[in-house]
């Protein structure tokens, strides 16, 4: 793609990494045809060629934002799924990221909107927060059918709706067990949504780590790893979090040293595995950054490398694999969970369309609740298709986000990989 930037602006080393990305988009359209948003609308805007073509217009005119081009940006999934398609390497992620700071620095969006954006920020990535949010919920639950009628209102429908109607009992930190003999020592980041939603993933996740020989330890001073307000284009907040976990991982790398840092939500993971690039050019971090990257690894990813321990393997269970885009888009790990379910003993089944987003995508399913809606239930007309006993994957918002709107069990693939090797039962699957 020609660009028209000025020397000036190319100084700019923000300007000059979006330059090498629209450079690269040879308009083939290719993108078009896995793109969830062009696939429902049909609009070449809402594809990653549109909005390849908004953000450059944007940028090279240094104007603010319009609220139609907010509109195209923000329907974005970040999904990724143009990128595994994509045959010019285009680095979509990072040019989508950059546009979405400058809409949130130069567009001022309506009262209502900026309050919902502001209250997601706030709450989602604080456990205790959330905790209190997601008590108080219950309450509203009645009145979501009357928030919808109203279009500015429908945030909150969507929040209410995919609030659970019970929360689990709270786990600050996994029960931690002798090891007969230890292979090493890793950091687990436990997240934030996920504590308050499903703390038994992180149980589980240690659970099978002291299984295979490997000491699991919560750093000290770790919290929500930035992505939830990264993708919303608040990169200040992103940065500040991503600080704070670098921090405290570079405390247990320097001390008693880390074997890998393990992360079990896949959205998580494909941030904390981009650190390095987003302190690529910051003196004081670039490095630490990097080195936190290198370690990072998806729970199935590190399993997958060191080996499934030997275990009771459950009684024949047919389980759907939701592969989540932050997983197979944005990981590019694709082979490994299915590969650990079927050695596990269990029978491994895929959806069609298994590349399309189901519709949660961070805070999505929030901001863009009618969309969110109609990929939920394209994913789950598909996973019902297979009849599965039940479904699995590797991202507690593809589990909230599935889980209202089926009674198939949602349970993490770490969850099933536990129970096959000596762990409890999924609690999704006691009924």
């Amino acid at each position: 793609m020609q660009t028209n930037f000025t020397e000036a602006q190319r100084a700019d080393p923000k300007i000059a990494e979006a330059e090498a990305i629209l450079r690269a988009c040879v308009h083939c359209g290719f993108c078009t045809a896995t793109c969830p948003t062009y696939v429902l609308l049909g609009d070449e805007l809402d594809s990653p060629r549109g909005r390849i073509y908004l953000i450059k217009q944007m940028l090279e005119e240094e104007k603010p934002a319009t609220a139609d081009v907010a509109k195209h940006i923000d329907r974005c999934l970040s999904c990724l799924a143009c990128t595994t398609t994509c045959p010019s390497g285009v680095d979509y992620m990072h040019l989508i990221d950059q546009a979405r700071v400058h809409v949130e620095e130069t567009y001022r969006r309506p009262a209502l909107d900026r309050f919902f954006r502001a209250l997601v920020a706030q709450v989602l990535p604080e456990p205790k927060r959330m905790q209190q949010a997601l008590s108080l919920a219950r309450f509203g639950k009645p009145f979501a059918p009357l928030l919808d009628l109203v279009k500015p209102l429908r945030p909150a429908a969507a929040m209410l709706r995919l609030a659970p109607n019970r929360l689990p009992r709270t786990v600050t930190h996994p029960e931690a067990r002798p090891l007969t003999s230890r292979r090493g020592r890793v950091a687990v980041l436990t997240g934030c949504a996920q504590s308050v939603l499903a703390p038994s993933i992180n149980e589980a996740t240690f659970r099978l780590l002291q299984r295979m020989g490997f000491e699991p330890v919560v750093p000290k001073g770790q919290g929500c790893c930035g992505a939830l307000t990264h993708h919303m284009g608040r990169e200040d907040d992103a940065l500040s979090r991503a600080r704070r976990n670098i921090d405290s991982y570079m405390s247990e790398i320097d001390g008693e040293r880390l074997d890998a840092i393990i992360i079990n939500a896949s959205g998580c993971g494909t941030t904390v595995k981009d650190y390095g690039h987003m302190f690529a050019r910051d003196p004081l971090y670039a490095e630490q950054a990097q080195t936190v990257s290198s370690l990072t690894k998806d729970i199935t990813e590190f399993v997958a490398e060191h080996g499934l321990p030997e275990g009771e393997t459950p009684l024949k269970v047919r389980v759907a694999y939701h592969a989540a885009c932050s997983m197979q888009h944005g990981q590019k790990i694709r082979t490994e969970p299915t590969r650990l379910l079927l050695k596990a003993g269990f029978e491994v089944v895929e959806p069609a369309e298994g590349h399309l987003c189901c519709g949660s995508a961070g805070t999505y399913n929030i901001l863009q609740p009618e969309l969110a809606g109609k990929l939920r239930d394209r994913k789950l007309a598909h996973l019902a298709q297979i009849r599965p006993d039940v479904i699995a994957t590797g991202n507690i918002g593809c589990m909230t986000q599935l889980a209202s709107g089926t009674d198939v069990p949602l349970v993490h693939t770490v969850e099933l990989l536990d129970w096959a090797t000596g762990g409890p039962r999924p609690a999704a699957m006691v009924r």
